[in-house]
């Protein structure tokens, strides 16, 4: 259960785009919480989150690109101690097929093939950190789509 206020600050965020649809008031929070955090120099894992959230409100890939790109970079700074801390049960090797599978959709639709592989491939190398839940499958089932949509069949 998260415990972290930071965190449940950027699930109402969350909430706002993927369950209310009201995408400009999610995008106002998640900024209003980046400046709170004082932006990338921020508790990496804050940073993290956010941006990795953030991301999914943007209407544009490439500010959609930026903010997946900063919460990758966030997510090398991040402990397994610091997510436990926060009341996060996932490790921080759970995170990383979900960045790498949103870098990939978003050099995908760049047209940048090459780009988008690398990072599906990592994703893909990373995967055996995630569970078999529902989030798992999630992530799972996100990797083999964006797969087929870019012809990789290794």
């Amino acid at each position: 259960m998260i415990t972290d206020p930071t965190l449940t600050r950027i699930g109402q965020a969350v909430e706002l785009n993927h369950h209310r649809g009201q995408r400009e008031a999610a995008r106002d929070l998640f900024t209003q919480i980046w400046d709170d955090i004082g932006g990338e120099q921020g508790d990496p894992l804050h940073v993290c989150v956010l941006a990795h959230s953030m991301a999914d409100a943007q209407d544009d890939v490439r500010q959609e690109l930026m903010w997946d790109l900063r919460a990758l970079a966030a997510a090398d700074l991040v402990t397994d101690e610091r997510a436990a801390q926060a009341g996060v049960t996932l490790s921080v090797a759970g995170l990383y097929p979900s960045l790498h599978l949103n870098v990939s959709d978003c050099y995908r639709k760049l047209g940048d093939f090459d780009r988008a592989r690398e990072h599906l491939r990592q994703a893909r190398a990373m995967i055996g950190a995630l569970g078999d839940n529902d989030y798992g499958r999630l992530i799972k089932g996100g990797l083999e789509r964006l797969a087929e949509e870019l012809g990789d069949t290794t």
